[in-house]
């Protein structure tokens, strides 16, 4: 980012949120290596898009402003919402490029063009906290979006949707070709409308009359209390954008919930570890462990003898089961701490006892013993 990223974009430091974007696509749409076929092409446009990542964003921006560096830039997701790992569920990984390139092949081609808008997924990083109380998460994500100058009709001024001349509005253009065997007739896709049978009379200039156009999404997500790793949610409407104001997509959000460094969860349980003394474990105790909510407090009874390795388990401390008012339970795996180091008057308390048990010890060992186990 050694360039000023507002050069890049060809815009002022003054600049709105609405002039970044059109800068940006104009821009793109020259730069874009579908188009350009100039050596440098690809690397200014992956400069372009770096500029667009940093100005299209609030935050990053003042930070620029302020700094004129990124702090983290390059893994993104500061300000409060998070860049998420992003699979078009047609396969493969999905960018900006990469929806400059379906919007380049979206208004023509051999194949039949797509009216509608596909489902697009992203997947999205959540604690188990976040699961067990709930989030409002806010994820940035690229897709072909609504032209806001034409509002999604792909209609310029005095625009208007006129049957494709080529295909008289069938959609498929009939050849005959003359062979020593006869005449033969082949269909195929109108390359004028795509298949759509229509074509638009000044089309809108910014979106090419396709009524969409690339651009950074964000949207909130309300991920509700006990959902499961992998589970999704669809918000409908917010996948790829219909062209010239067809349906839009869905947007496919699959939960990715992250190991936890203290609580394992096993459907709507979970399981802990806890660690005891001899004492503790030998005559019973009551202790106290962190739950999975905030300043959450959970009392473990430890039974009387209780061996390493035993699970002591806790009703009503688990996960908030989904769409549910109760929770499931904790499981507590009992670690049994033997000390290697005791004091003086602990050791004769536990030789008493042993000699009470009829349990024979080692005598205790001389500084000098315990400095060649040392050595050995």
């Amino acid at each position: 980012m050694a360039k000023d990223l507002y050069e890049v974009l060809g815009v002022s430091k003054n600049a709105s949120e609405d002039e970044i974007k059109k800068a940006f696509r104009k821009q793109a749409r020259e730069l874009h290596p579908d188009v350009n076929k100039a050596p440098d092409a690809e690397d200014r446009f992956k400069e372009l898009n770096e500029a667009y990542d940093v100005l299209s964003d609030p935050n990053k921006r003042a930070q620029y402003d302020r700094f004129g560096t990124i702090p983290g830039a390059a893994g993104g997701g500061g300000g409060g919402y998070q860049y998420v790992d992003f699979e078009d569920l047609f396969g493969g990984g999905f960018g900006m490029g990469d929806l400059f390139s379906s919007f380049f092949g979206g208004a023509g081609g051999h194949a039949v063009t797509r009216k509608e808008g596909r489902d697009m997924g992203v997947g999205l990083r959540l604690t188990l906290e976040e699961v067990a109380a709930g989030a409002k998460k806010e994820i940035v994500y690229d897709r072909l979006a609504p032209c806001p100058d034409c509002e999604g009709t792909g209609l310029g001024a005095d625009g208007k949707e006129v049957t494709c001349p080529d295909c008289q509005g069938r959609g498929r253009v009939v050849t005959v070709q003359h062979t020593f065997l006869g005449d033969m007739q082949t269909a195929q896709t109108c390359k004028t409308c795509g298949g759509t049978g229509t074509t638009i009379d000044n089309p809108c200039p910014e979106c090419e009359g396709q009524g969409r156009v690339p651009d950074r999404q964000r949207v909130t997500v309300e991920v509700p209390v006990g959902i499961r790793d992998s589970q999704q949610l669809r918000l409908s409407g917010f996948g790829e954008a219909g062209m010239q104001g067809a349906l839009a997509g869905d947007l496919i959000v699959t939960c990715r919930i992250q190991p936890h460094e203290f609580f394992e969860r096993d459907g709507d349980n979970l399981h802990a570890r806890a660690n005891v003394s001899i004492v503790q474990a030998t005559l019973g105790a009551e202790i106290e462990i962190d739950g999975i909510f905030e300043d959450e407090v959970v009392k473990v009874r430890i039974p009387e003898g209780c061996q390493n390795e035993q699970v002591v388990r806790v009703r009503g401390f688990g996960m908030p089961r989904f769409k549910s008012e109760n929770r499931g339970d904790m499981y507590v795996h009992v670690n049994v701490v033997i000390p290697k180091k005791v004091s003086k008057k602990e050791r004769e308390l536990l030789e008493q006892l042993a000699e009470e048990m009829g349990d024979s010890v080692a005598e205790e060992r001389t500084p000098l013993q315990k400095l060649r186990d040392v050595f050995n």
